[in-house]
């Protein structure tokens, strides 16, 4: 297991760091428990945002594991911690990392990362992410309506609750809709647009 801290990205705001590790299928239990120990420790620490996982098909061995700190130096706490250290020692028989990344903006939780051997230094290099205006433009196009369509659609039950009501159970029900579903469509229609001219952006 190499789970060694790669270089913070240059400027100031939330980072995720974004892991792929290869898990032996009669291993995926204890991985999973693991994993929830290593995020429930990590939530003691200054500045953890959250973490999550996402997986390429059941049958893959791979796991792309993310999780996101408000900034470099409470990423830094995290990572030079005695307890992380510890935790990754735990799980160096049950775990492979594959590659590690860092990066700046939202594009670290809507990107699923690209797979790459870090031992084959021939492999091919993540592709730059979107210009940031870029991301704005597309998270408004699918926030917008997703936020008019539920309005609507909570209109006949909530019309007489009050502002802060209405507004939590519409976030409870967006947020899972605009990761899971909206947000993945959205960056793949607009991959095009999204991606061209990213060496002048």
């Amino acid at each position: 297991m190499t789970d060694t801290p790669a270089p913070t990205p240059p400027g100031r705001g939330p980072v995720t760091v974004a892991i792929t590790r290869r898990v032996r299928p009669e291993d995926e239990l204890l991985m999973r428990a693991w994993a929830d120990a290593g995020t429930q420790m990590a939530s003691h620490f200054p500045g953890f945002l959250g973490s999550g996982w996402v997986r390429p098909s059941p049958q893959s061995t791979d796991w792309h594991m993310l999780y996101r700190f408000d900034s470099r130096d409470s990423l830094a706490t995290w990572q030079g911690s005695t307890e992380r250290n510890r935790w990754l020692t735990a799980g160096s028989n049950l775990v492979e990392d594959t590659r590690i990344e860092h990066r700046t903006g939202i594009e670290g939780w809507f990107d699923e990362p690209e797979e790459r051997d870090t031992t084959d230094l021939s492999a091919p290099i993540a592709p730059p992410a979107p210009p940031r205006w870029k991301q704005m433009v597309v998270i408004w196009l699918a926030f917008f309506p997703t936020s008019v369509a539920l309005g609507y659609l909570f209109a006949p039950l909530t019309g007489g609750w009050p502002t802060w009501a209405r507004v939590l159970l519409s976030t409870l029900v967006a947020t899972p809709l605009m990761t899971y579903l909206v947000l993945p469509r959205m960056t793949r229609l607009f991959q095009p647009w999204l991606t061209r001219g990213q060496a002048t952006d």
